[in-house]
């Protein structure tokens, strides 16, 4: 099999992204190392990744990405987990779920894979570190290491701001997508545009914001998500001090007036939310600050949320923080995804490098 780039776009072509609950060939992670995000050189986030790609190896492949340095390292960690394959990958930093491919399928089966502008969420105005440039070359090796055509987008996206139906919807929000921080040429109209012609999507449902402090201008895979075609998940708080609150509040009333793209009104179950969570003295002090990195301070507040989750075939691997709130979001989802074996995963760790599992994952479907 043979990569090419393709000049048409996926919706021409008759491509469009599946939901993430449809069948996997594998799941894409990349090994974090760089010490100006992962505290203690990266230690504790290596465990808590092996311990994300075991827990996916039990219902799929994982191919991990790592550097060359830490090939040896990486192959000692997971040295007695089957289905987990390592192939050397040079990145910035370890989050395949926005700088890896999205992966497109046609009617017939065929995959195809949409490599995004990718900026760091934010480039040079409010982007998390400088250079991104081995980052945006994930895509492009993920689909030339499967023999997979490419579309290479005139557009900077990343994968979790997007969520889809598989029939047609797009979840995302208006505090990512529309920063000018991305795509600052173009409109709201021409976003969607875009978002139709890469994805074959017919509808974007625009929630306003995210999670509170999501240093990721609020990607939408940390504060809702589809579990089914009219189904929603939104993390939730009743605490109405909490600046959260507003904001799910605010996609609750936008969701509940909304319809999918088939014209379904959609069913919004409530995810409670950990915390709120803050970065310790000690996690703080563990990053080596770096200027061209956003820097780690004690008390930050962390953008946890148990809506970070992976589909995975047949089961669903989400966080845990060590909080009350673990055990009921837990029973939430398994109620509402029954045919999935739910498994948590501490999550902290991860966290504390601003994202979590969902993330860290990319889904290849089958």
């Amino acid at each position: 099999m043979s990569s090419r780039t393709l000049d048409t776009t996926p919706r021409q072509d008759g491509f469009s992204m599946p939901a993430e609950w449809r069948p996997h060939a594998q799941t894409w992670m990349i090994w974090p190392e760089r010490p100006d995000n992962w505290r203690l050189g990266a230690k504790p986030a290596q465990q808590a990744f092996a311990a994300v790609a075991r827990a996916i190896a039990e219902f799929e492949p994982v191919t991990m990405g790592v550097s060359a340095a830490q090939y040896e390292n990486a192959a000692a960690h997971l040295a007695e987990a089957p289905g987990i394959r390592l192939i050397e990958l040079s990145t910035n930093d370890a989050w395949m779920r926005d700088t890896g491919p999205t992966f497109v399928k046609n009617p017939a089966g065929e995959l195809r894979g949409i490599d995004w502008q990718f900026n760091a969420w934010g480039g040079l105005n409010g982007g998390l570190y400088f250079p991104w440039d081995k980052d945006d070359q994930v895509a492009r090796k993920v689909l030339q290491i499967e023999g997979l055509s490419r579309y290479r987008a005139d557009f900077v996206l990343e994968g979790g701001a997007i969520h889809v139906d598989g029939e047609g919807t797009l979840l995302t929000t208006e505090a990512c997508l529309l920063n000018p921080n991305r795509n600052p040429h173009l409109s709201r109209a021409d976003i969607e545009a875009q978002l139709s012609n890469y994805l074959g999507i017919d509808k974007v449902l625009w929630l306003p914001r995210g999670i509170f402090e999501d240093e990721t201008d609020e990607h939408v895979d940390n504060i809702a998500c589809f579990i089914a075609p009219g189904e929603v998940l939104l993390a939730w708080t009743d605490d109405t001090q909490d600046p959260q609150y507003a904001h799910s509040q605010a996609a609750l009333d936008y969701l509940s007036q909304q319809t999918d793209a088939k014209g379904r009104p959609l069913t919004v179950h409530k995810l409670p939310l950990p915390g709120p969570l803050y970065m310790t003295a000690e996690e703080a002090e563990g990053v080596d600050p770096i200027d061209a990195t956003k820097p780690r301070q004690a008390g930050n507040r962390l953008a946890g949320s148990y809506i970070n989750f992976l589909f995975c075939n047949g089961g669903i691997v989400m966080p845990s923080f060590n909080d009350p709130m673990d055990a009921k979001a837990l029973r939430i989802i398994q109620s509402l995804c029954p045919e999935h074996r739910v498994v948590q995963v501490p999550g902290r760790e991860i966290l504390l490098g601003g994202g979590n599992i969902h993330c860290i994952t990319q889904q290849q479907p089958l």
